[in-house]
């Protein structure tokens, strides 16, 4: 589950780390407002107005201004609120800005120049540890400094078992180049981000640019969080942050049916049960000249009601032009997967579409003959390379 920025902030201020402060607004003149009591609190003339979107990039989008006074502030809420922001981890529509963060302006002179830094936190899967990514190239896109000066990015693997050792959190610091009330601020800063990172059940927390300030004190700017969804269930409080507006619709629903549904943009519809079958499935349709529209795993325990309600989700995608069903009963019957198949066809009328089903298992016997007598334009197939055989078939 995706944080916004102001939410993301919120949680690590919890657990001690500094932020940038800022006030959320969704309307021109809460934002005037905000620009008000930030200026009265941090004593700074000048506001960041910050598009919340669960996208990166937002700065190149046009989604984040500096304000130096109420007329720019009220000018750049006014154009942020309500377009359609596009960066280059969004869509050609872009994504639709409801609400801006209007923060504090942290680069304000001093004894010294302000630096920016990249640190991130998430699992390194293989090697089973979680792993800090930190550099000195803070701001800039982070696969782009990896691709051309690899030597800047440096890695901290944490043994799960131990955590974050002392000697950890030095090196670290030491490799950003920093020293007296830096190098503290720095060691207090990732204690309190790894504490933060573990706690929440996150599977990404990236702070770019993390910022240290002309004054030496070491601050989150951006805050970009990734929750577990398998861990929610530990955080209620966390859960409720969730921004249905920033999700696709419906991938919004199926959740809401215990369907595991992602949508991608291929014309080849399937509906699966097992993520590991679900991955080969879409290998196959691949491999038989499709493109998966979507993954979707209905799960061991798929009755007719689910597998309705699956149909339905798929069919809301306009560039699916056939369906591949392909089903291992073994906790599940086939035929009571074939039955809601079915069903579905009746209860939902003219399904234009061609069906492929493949069923293996419990009672597959059994729900190839209630597909053959269903008297539906139904294909069925009991190898898989059959049902990719179809796919071919009904898409040329």
């Amino acid at each position: 589950m995706n944080l916004h920025e102001y939410q993301g902030k919120e949680l690590l201020k919890q657990f001690g780390v500094r932020i940038q402060e800022g006030i959320l607004a969704q309307t021109v003149e809460e934002a005037v407002q905000a620009a008000r009591t930030i200026k009265a609190e941090f004593s700074s003339d000048w506001s960041v107005i910050k598009a919340q979107v669960h996208a990166g990039g937002r700065g190149k989008g046009g989604g984040i201004k500096l304000a130096k006074n109420e007329d720019q502030v009220r000018e750049f809420a006014g154009n942020i609120l309500g377009m359609h922001l596009v960066t280059p981890q969004t869509s050609s529509e872009g994504k639709l800005v409801r609400k801006v963060l209007v923060a504090q302006d942290v680069y304000y002179p001093g004894d010294e120049q302000p630096s920016e830094f990249y640190i991130s936190i998430l699992t390194d899967r293989g090697r089973q540890c979680n792993v800090i990514i930190y550099s000195t190239e803070g701001g800039m896109d982070i696969e782009k400094v990896a691709e051309e000066t690899p030597h800047l990015v440096h890695k901290e693997m944490i043994d799960p078992q131990l955590g974050l050792l002392p000697f950890q959190v030095n090196k670290i610091a030491f490799n950003l180049g920093l020293s007296g009330a830096a190098f503290k601020e720095m060691r207090k800063f990732i204690q309190s981000l790894y504490k933060a990172f573990i706690q929440s059940d996150a599977s990404l927390f990236e702070i770019n640019p993390c910022l240290k300030t002309s004054d030496s004190l070491i601050m989150a700017v951006d805050a970009k969080v990734v929750l577990d969804d398998n861990a929610l269930f530990r955080h209620p409080d966390l859960s409720a942050m969730r921004d249905k507006d920033e999700e696709d619709p419906t991938e919004v629903e199926a959740r809401e049916f215990d369907l595991n549904y992602v949508k991608l943009d291929g014309n080849v519809g399937c509906m699966v049960n097992g993520a590991g079958l679900a991955m080969s499935t879409m290998d196959i349709i691949k491999l038989s000249g499709g493109e998966p529209a979507n993954f979707l795993d209905v799960g061991g325990t798929a009755d007719a009601a689910r597998v309705e309600q699956a149909f339905r989700i798929i069919l809301k995608d306009p560039n699916v032009k056939a369906i591949l069903i392909n089903i291992f009963g073994g906790i599940v019957r086939c035929d009571r997967v074939a039955q809601g198949v079915v069903d579905a066809c009746k209860n939902m009328g003219n399904i234009e579409v061609p069906i492929i089903v493949r069923l293996q298992g419990t009672n597959a016997d059994i729900a190839q003959q209630i597909i053959k007598e269903s008297g539906l334009k139904v294909y069925s197939a009991i190898l898989l390379q059959e049902a990719a055989d179809l796919v071919t078939e009904v898409l040329s």
